[in-house]
C-alpha cells in the first residue's frame, strides 16, 4: 500500500497538467469547483492515476470524490 502523503505529492502532479498554471492545489481543494475540471479531463485524469499506481478505478466511486483528499483516499484503498 503507497502512503497518503506519496499518494498526495503523485496526484498533485497529475493533477497540474490539467489545471492553469499557478493554480494552488491543496488536500481540500475541490476538483470540479476549484479545479474547473470537465468530463473529459476527468477521464484522461483517471487514465493518468490508474497507469501511475497500476490500479483499476470502478466509474461509481467517482460521485464520492469531491476533493483531492477524497481521491488520494479511493486510490489508497483500491492500491492495498
Amino acid at each position: 500500500m503507497t502512503g497518503y502523503e506519496n499518494v498526495l505529492k503523485e496526484l498533485k502532479q497529475i493533477l497540474k497538467s490539467f489545471v492553469p498554471q499557478g493554480q494552488d492545489i491543496h488536500e481540500e481543494t475541490d476538483l470540479v469547483a476549484d479545479l474547473d475540471l470537465d468530463s473529459l479531463k476527468v477521464m484522461k485524469i483517471l487514465e493518468s492515476v490508474e497507469d501511475r499506481f497500476d490500479i483499476s478505478i470502478p466509474l461509481n466511486i467517482m460521485p464520492d470524490v469531491r476533493t483531492v483528499k477524497d481521491f488520494v483516499l479511493q486510490i489508497q484503498k483500491l492500491d492495498g
